[in-house]
């Protein structure tokens, strides 16, 4: 899969054209991916390379932090690494990121159209959602997407809304499914479970002092739509996938500055792994059920007996899961 972070020239994607989607893609779930195959179909069939076109950072994250109300901003599902991971399993030829910023937030609808998807994407197809908008003030939609389409040499199309067991498949319903812990429902919604993946960085080996060794990865943003303590799988150490148990979220005990991390503890450390095994490698954490939301503890005491006590759910809960 290509890449490409901005369209910086006409004709960014050289050759006879793209089938062209447009949208933010968080959690890439089932209904983005009805969509994508849906227009990898239409891009095989006429000779086109299959293209999305999203945003970093996501629209209405850029106008809450306009209006100096960041708290109104959607909470993140995914991380720009797993986006486009799942994009790549989807089976995308190429996805454009563009920076959403004053320029192309001023854009006017039919100057998006022209600039965007003729001058420098050469879209001949365009696939949307039925409530797609586009343009500044949202002023752009399907309807008069359909008449440039007309007018220009593009064909557009629209999908409908994908449903699972009679409920609309959504990246806010993943979100609300995510916020109130139900880690089935957002896998239903998804079509795998939840996971987040990075290197894994350094911390302050706190972990260790407490007697339970963490892999930390940093969430970029500071509204994970997930929060809480987890139990974990951890893929990409070993070939093997290792059962833990984690937190995602600011640590109000030990921290509470803001930074969000994924810290995970593997319940039972291989006895091939050296003690410094994992730093730098690239692991995806897959978050199969909530413990608990995040807790502020009196002492540091305090923390590791309720880790310990973390850790004896987690195993309680393989163990009835299988």
């Amino acid at each position: 899969m290509r890449i490409l972070r901005g369209l910086h020239h006409p004709h960014a994607l050289p050759g006879p054209g793209c089938a062209l989607t447009i949208g933010n893609f968080d959690g890439v779930h089932r209904g983005h991916q009805a969509m994508l195959a849906l227009l990898n179909n239409e891009a095989k069939h006429r000779g086109l390379r299959s293209c999305v076109m999203s945003f970093e950072p996501h629209p209405r994250d850029y106008f809450a932090n306009r209006a100096g109300m960041p708290d109104q901003a959607p909470t993140r599902i995914a991380t720009l690494r797993d986006k486009l991971g799942e994009l790549a399993r989807c089976g995308v030829d190429d996805v454009v990121i563009l920076r959403f910023d004053q320029a192309l937030a001023s854009l006017s609808a039919e100057d998006f159209i022209q600039q965007m998807l003729i001058d420098r994407l050469n879209a001949r197809y365009v696939l949307v959602g039925d409530d797609f908008r586009f343009g500044a003030k949202r002023a752009g939609d399907y309807a008069l997407l359909d008449a440039a389409g007309a007018k220009l040499g593009f064909d557009v199309a629209r999908m409908m809304s994908y449903e699972v067991h009679g409920l609309r498949v959504s990246s806010s319903a993943v979100r609300e499914a995510l916020d109130s812990g139900d880690m089935e429902r957002a896998a239903t919604l998804l079509g795998r479970p939840y996971a987040i993946s990075g290197h894994v960085v350094h911390g302050k080996k706190l972990g260790r002092e407490l007697g339970f060794r963490t892999l930390n990865l940093r969430f970029p943003f500071k509204r994970p739509a997930a929060h809480g303590i987890f139990v974990v799988r951890v893929h990409g150490l070993g070939g093997v996938a290792l059962p833990g148990v984690a937190s995602l979220g600011v640590r109000p005990t030990v921290e509470d500055a803001g930074r969000v991390l994924l810290e995970t503890h593997c319940l039972d450390w291989p006895n091939t792994f050296g003690p410094e095994a994992g730093y730098g490698e690239l692991i995806s954490v897959e978050l199969l059920h909530k413990l608990h939301d995040e807790r502020r503890y009196e002492s540091l005491d305090a923390l590791r007996g309720a880790i310990a006590q973390d850790e004896a759910d987690a195993r309680a809960w393989f163990k009835a899961n299988g």
